[in-house]
């Protein structure tokens, strides 16, 4: 027999509520379109990166170092962002995020200095970060729990459409400006979409939880969610860790040039806004632990392959790699909203995402780099993959609550 939903079910847990999902297409495209623009902004440097090095005149590793700089600010930020989120509402944080990110990209382009680059995206990761759990927050807030896994899988469309977008933008904005020029059409495209979502959408009009010590000892003593904090590290790597280096790497290990490097990255990743979908579809109808399972093992098998393959096989491995990849994200933030209570789910993003993100988005790109001016970057992707493929085994030692039976 199913259990009856209560009102005060419904009010503990937002996310309950069963509206249509095809009335929450366009506020879920707005806020879509927001993190779209976020995550633009913290890999546009990628594909820009060939023309950095040579401008400045560094090596691999100090451009590895940049990724971690901004990962750097992205740690600080979403560690903080529940005490933010709990005074200016979830809405209110995205709005702040989206701004700040615009008007730092112009304060970078404008910026001179190798060491005034460093601390301007060291203040990009500080405003890129608090967008992530709240915009998580607000998704699951407004979206029943039956659609998550569709819901995230659109709201995933963002970083990958940001993975084709961004080399083919820089190689536009390359051909009549300096890399400097991208950074500031990005800039104003995030400021003018920042004004939109404020004046038009209501969504996340209320408040997060801010962390506490009950809140913070629930999630540190229970395994399922440093498990997570893994599976995601080691998603984050296997998808952003690859991509900020993989232009560098097809230049300078295989030959490539940097517009052709540049538009195999674009394209390889337009699989990815099928396959993210797919992965939305796959999580709601096998579940988060067998897909990540999956996923995981299928992942580090090519990014492996990528480290090993010979120039003539790479182009091949560079489109398969990202089309599994990238299906690690509806899975991953389906069950991190499974293992914890619906009040704090903002608060697990916020403390999940700024460690995977460091290691994932900071360590592993500078090791990459670091390994590919002492012996190769194919040695330090190969490495990469290997550790992911460890990491098929992890899934099934989560403890995911089944979700309730509804009407």
């Amino acid at each position: 027999m199913k259990p009856a939903r209560s009102e005060e079910t419904d009010s503990t847990d937002p996310g309950m509520r069963l509206e249509p999902f095809r009335t929450l297409v366009g506020p879920l495209l707005l806020l879509t379109t927001i993190f779209f623009l976020n995550f633009m902004a913290r890999i546009i440097q990628a594909p820009l990166m060939p023309a950095i090095e040579a401008e400045l005149g560094i090596s691999h590793g100090a451009a590895g170092s940049l990724f971690f700089t901004i990962s750097i600010g992205y740690f600080i930020s979403l560690m903080g962002s529940g005490f933010v989120s709990a005074r200016l509402q979830h809405r209110g944080v995205i709005v702040l995020s989206s701004l700040l990110v615009g008007l730092i990209l112009l304060v970078i382009a404008a910026s001179s200095s190798l060491w005034t680059i460093r601390g301007s995206l060291v203040v990009l990761g500080l405003a890129a970060g608090l967008y992530l759990p709240s915009g998580i927050a607000t998704l699951t807030g407004f979206v029943g729990r039956p659609h998550w896994g569709k819901a995230i899988a659109i709201h995933e469309l963002a970083p990958n459409l940001s993975f084709v977008a961004a080399p083919l933008f820089a190689e536009a904005v390359l051909i009549w400006f300096s890399w400097r020029g991208a950074l500031v059409l990005l800039g104003a495209a995030t400021v003018l979409i920042t004004l939109v979502f404020a004046s038009r959408s209501r969504a996340g009009d209320f408040a997060g939880e801010a962390p506490n010590f009950r809140s913070l000892s629930a999630l540190a003593g229970a395994p399922s969610f440093w498990l997570m904090v893994l599976l995601f590290s080691l998603g984050i790597s296997s998808t952003l860790g690859i991509y900020t280096m993989l232009p560098l790497y097809l230049v300078n290990e295989h030959g490539f040039e940097r517009d052709f490097a540049n538009t195999v990255v674009a394209f390889s990743r337009l699989i990815g806004l099928v396959m993210a979908l797919v992965g939305g579809w796959v999580t709601d109808r096998f579940g988060p632990k067998r897909t990540l399972g999956i996923v995981f093992l299928l992942t580090g098998g090519f990014t492996l392959m990528l480290g090993l393959s010979p120039t003539p096989w790479v182009s091949a491995v560079v489109f398969m790699q990202p089309m599994v990849a990238v299906c690690f994200f509806p899975a991953g933030f389906a069950a991190l909203g499974m293992v914890v209570p619906p009040s704090a789910r903002n608060i697990a993003v916020s403390f999940t995402t700024p460690m995977a993100f460091m290691i994932g988005a900071g360590v592993v790109p500078t090791l990459i780099g670091v390994i590919g001016d002492i012996w190769s970057f194919g040695l330090g992707v190969s490495l990469v993959g290997g550790l992911i493929l460890a990491g098929a085994f992890l899934p099934r030692f989560l403890k995911v609550e089944r979700p309730p039976e509804t009407l």
